[in-house]
């Protein structure tokens, strides 16, 4: 079965799209993670994404689809995806299409997770990474036992810059200008379902299986 999980940044889309992945034993890709895997590496990927994600602007399509696509090859990806991330826009998704047309598969379905721009800033505005093993805390919603430290690993933690309140107001705004048409496009396509992103985790976690065993019946 293949999933695409869309939301805006700060939807909650990687929390949820890792447990609905070990749910339904499918694999987890998240563009997300992939990029700042290849910056922190300094691949030639990772420093090519680095000036765009800094200045709170998507990565241009040619970079994300090739990476996503080559990822789909891998073994793990053969029984099924929890897509996250990707596709941001009309373009990326007709290329998720044919890739998976060649593949002989399909996109069985896409949710979208619904969450108003106030909420989003507030969440975004808060949000502190680990440096070492990039486990991510809020200081409202998800506060790390010792200020400053990774409750995980004992990492530093951090604050990207893509996580400041004016750049976070930027990447709403080109968030909701180009990825808001693939609503309507799986929407035609009749595989949309939408859950309400501003309940308890745990209630949007069972919101999504309920969404998910609606389409298997």
């Amino acid at each position: 079965m293949n999933i695409v999980l869309i939301g805006a940044p700060g939807a909650g889309k990687g929390t949820q799209a890792q447990t609905l992945a070990a749910e339904l034993g499918l694999a987890h890709v998240a563009s997300g993670d992939m990029f700042r895997d290849a910056m922190a590496r300094r691949t030639p990927l990772g420093i090519e994404a680095r000036r765009y994600v800094d200045r709170g602007e998507l990565v241009p399509d040619d970079l994300t689809v090739g990476m996503v696509i080559d990822r789909l090859q891998e073994p793990d990806a053969a029984p099924g995806v929890i897509l996250d991330g990707f596709p941001r826009n009309v373009p990326q998704a007709e290329a998720l299409d044919r890739a998976l047309k060649q593949d002989r598969s399909h996109l069985d379905q896409a949710i979208y997770l619904s969450v108003r721009t106030d909420e989003l800033l507030r969440r975004l505005s808060g949000r502190w990474l680990c440096r070492q093993c990039q486990a991510s805390y809020h200081e409202v919603f998800n506060p790390p036992k010792l200020a400053g430290r990774c409750d995980v690993c004992g990492g530093e933690l951090y604050q990207r810059a893509d996580d400041s309140i004016e750049t976070a107001r930027r990447r709403l705004d080109v968030y909701f200008e180009q990825t808001t048409p693939i609503i309507d496009y799986y929407r035609k396509r009749g595989v949309l379902d939408e859950v309400d992103g501003q309940r308890s985790i745990q209630e949007v976690k069972e919101a999504l299986l309920a969404a998910v065993r609606r389409r298997q019946v």
